[in-house]
């Protein structure tokens, strides 16, 4: 029987943080020494830091995290929390609406190998999946080595994150130990919308300026 949910560990700042998508401009800062670094070259072959691999991945990139993957429903993903032991979901209590436009969020407390997970949508499909693990339980080594196994040398390995990408997918082992899967294709359109949300607020700032 499951034992009743604690208050949500997160602050609304340290949840933001969280799902940070960290800029193409902080990619160039390589790391060559570590453990890490060394796990690449032994389990995956070599790895050249903060740059893209040239070896073919040896697997397809996971979709998501056991069974719940990118691009499914609200409904879907709820169906499968409340039936996976090895989370604490308490259904609506536990989904959030984001400030960003057709965002929203189900947040959702993990036991044994997973501390906590988020699981981000946007226009009603599942885009982003955050898992934090439990270091008492998992190991950052492991977890990229294994990952190294099935899929090849990172595409991009630098002290903060090792990242293996395809044409729709990004999967992230994030320091200090958190997962990250990505939709590449809804990120790209939401850096677009961005980009040009940031262009028409420049034009009108230009425009306000050049009438003073």
């Amino acid at each position: 029987m499951r034992h009743m949910t604690s208050p949500r560990a997160l602050t609304t700042a340290a949840l933001a943080a969280a799902l940070t998508i960290v800029p193409a401009a902080s990619w160039a800062q390589p790391a060559t020494t570590g453990s890490v670094a060394q796990a690449a070259r032994t389990a995956a072959g070599t790895a050249v830091p903060g740059q893209t691999a040239a070896t073919a991945k040896p697997g397809t990139l996971p979709r998501g995290f056991r069974g719940i993957e990118l691009g499914m429903s609200k409904e879907e993903v709820d169906a499968l929390l409340s039936a996976d032991e090895l989370f604490e979901y308490r259904g609506p209590e536990d989904v959030t609406l984001l400030p960003s436009p057709n965002q929203s969020l189900i947040e959702a407390a993990g036991l044994s190998f997973v501390k906590r997970a988020f699981f981000q949508f946007y226009e009603g499909k599942l885009w982003v999946i955050i898992v934090a693990m439990n270091p008492a339980k998992m190991d950052h080594y492991s977890i990229f080595t294994t990952l190294s196994q099935k899929y090849g040398p990172p595409a991009l390995l630098d002290p903060r994150e090792s990242r293996w990408e395809d044409e729709s997918t990004r999967v992230a082992l994030e320091r200090p130990l958190t997962l990250r899967y990505l939709d590449l294709e809804v990120y790209q359109k939401l850096r677009e919308g961005s980009a040009a949300r940031e262009s028409v607020e420049e034009l009108e700032r230009r425009e306000f300026l050049g009438g003073l």
